[in-house]
Formats: C-alpha cells, structure tokens, sequence
C-alpha cells in the first residue's frame, strides 16, 4: 500500500509548533519579522510571496513588503536591503526570484546580512552548511528533511538519488543527505541533465528526490518497488482545464505511486513544507538576533 505523504498536515503542524515559539518571543519583548521585496512583474512571483504572507500573518509574524519597479536601476534594490539590515524589527528578508537581467542575482544575496538571510543563500550561510554548522537550511531541501522525520523514513545507510543540481535544491539537498546526524548519513548520488542512464541510477535508489523542473521525466519504468519518491517539481502543461493548464511535477505520478512506498503528489506535497520552513528560519532568526531561546520543532 503506497502512502501519499500529506505535506499540508505535516506543514500544519510546524506551524502550530512555531506559533507557540512566537508567542514566546512577544512575550520577551520581540515579534518577529519578515520583509520581502518583490522586483518583478511575474505573476508566479506575486503568488509566492503572497503565499508568504498569509502563513506569516497567520502566526503573529510581521510583515514588510516592498515592490520595486523593474526597470529602477539596480541600486534603488541594494539601498533598500541596506535599510532592512539596519531595522531592527526586521529578522529575515527575502528578495523574491527573480530578479531582472541588469541587477546581478550574487550580488543581490551577497548583500543581505546573513543574519537575516532566511533563504540561506548567502556565501557565508552555504559554507556554515556544507562545514555542518548550519544557522540556517535552504527552506526546500529542509522541509524535504521535515517529511522524511514526519513519516518515519530512514536515511542512514539508504542510497539517495538526487534529480537537479540546483543552488536552492539540488546542492543543498545533497548535502544534508550526505552529512552526519538525523536526516543524513545516506549514499547520495547527484543526477543532471548531462547524467547518462539515469534510469539505472534512480532504479538503484531506495529515496529518490526530483528537482530537475522537467514535467514528469520520472515515471514508474524507472524506480524500484519500495521507493520512497519525493518530488519537488512544479511545472505548469497546458490541459483541458478551466486555466488551461495543470500542475504537474517532475515525476509521473500514476505510474510511479505503482512502485513506491511513499511518495509526495503536486500539489499538496514539498510545496507546503518551503513556506514552513521560511516561517522557521524567520522565528529562529528572530531568536538569534534577540537572544531569547525558543524551543524550535
């Protein structure tokens, strides 16, 4: 019998935990607070940060948010990251990707003080990570640590195969897996667009994890019975719906819940657990930056 992990149940319950831990820092005199500035007109960008909003506002999180034209030059966005790391009711802030071609991404995340980096993309919060002293993790490839504690899933001495050798996912996610302690300790193989055979690498996997954003390139030909499938994938292809499309992630559903043993849908599954672990590393800012202890989930 396949499960079909509930990333919503499991994100509601961090929150629930979290609420408590902010209920804790008012009490000691600080609210935490988040700041995102959006430099964009996507609209997959908007819902993000929207997305971001409610379940901040949801748990007594304060909420800053700055648009910027974009076609303002670039330093109208660096001199706004200097303000928000000069407030001191700002704890975490987010620039929202992407960001447009004549504003340099590095550039962007270098500028943020990587106290308040809660993306954790900042060189200093990456090297803390790799070292395994992190102060913050990528909020995907933690949240992805999250469901495997929440179902039970072991990753000590398991072969891991990561799909997508992304800086907000694939990387990082390789390196949690690869690292010492609870949610580590797995064989982790990283898989690419340049990955020859790639069905025989993730036949092999006992957990296989998808962050290619390739729709559905993953299908049920290519796992091994018992496969623990987490996919972090969401494409959108056109379908014969009211919107004109579907969500779909990187892994053929259908066929591959035949083989797994757990596996995660799109929607409904990673997604959930990344605005939780935003919300974490918000909290969790706020306590370094206050000094008051909070029993983080």
């Amino acid at each position: 019998m396949t499960t079909i992990i509930d990333g919503n149940a499991i994100a509601d319950r961090i929150r629930a935990d979290l609420t408590d831990c902010v209920d804790d820092l008012v009490a000691a005199g600080t609210r935490p607070g988040l700041a995102t500035v959006l430099m964009s007109d996507d609209d997959a960008s908007e819902t993000y940060v929207s997305m971001k909003h409610r379940a901040c506002a949801e748990m007594g999180i304060e909420n800053i948010h700055d648009e910027i034209d974009p076609s303002a030059p670039a330093e109208v966005l660096f001199e706004r990251i200097d303000e928000l790391n000069e407030d001191p009711s700002v704890h975490g802030i987010l620039v929202q990707m992407p960001v447009p071609d004549h504003v340099e991404k590095r550039t962007v995340l270098e500028r943020i003080d990587p106290l308040k980096d809660v993306d954790a993309f900042h060189p200093e919060n990456v090297g803390r990570m790799v070292a395994g002293h992190a102060r913050y993790k990528p909020c995907t490839p933690h949240g992805i640590q999250k469901i495997l504690a929440a179902e039970g899933i072991e990753t000590e001495g398991k072969d891991a195969v990561v799909v997508g050798r992304s800086d907000i996912v694939g990387k990082p996610m390789a390196n949690l897996l690869v690292q010492y302690g609870e949610g580590g300790n797995a064989t982790t193989t990283v898989c690419h667009s340049r990955t020859e055979n790639l069905a025989e690498k993730t036949r092999d996997a006992d957990i296989v994890i998808a962050a290619a954003g390739v729709p559905e390139m993953i299908d049920g030909s290519m796992l091994s019975d018992g496969v623990v499938v987490i996919d972090v994938g969401v494409n959108r292809v056109e379908a014969d719906t009211e919107k004109g499309y579907e969500l779909v992630g990187d892994v053929e559903f259908e066929s591959a819940k035949e083989k797994a043993s757990a596996i995660t849908p799109v929607p409904g599954g990673v997604g959930p657990l990344t605005i939780a672990m935003l919300t974490y590393n918000t909290v969790k800012a706020a306590s370094l930056q206050s000094g008051v202890d909070v029993d983080l989930p």
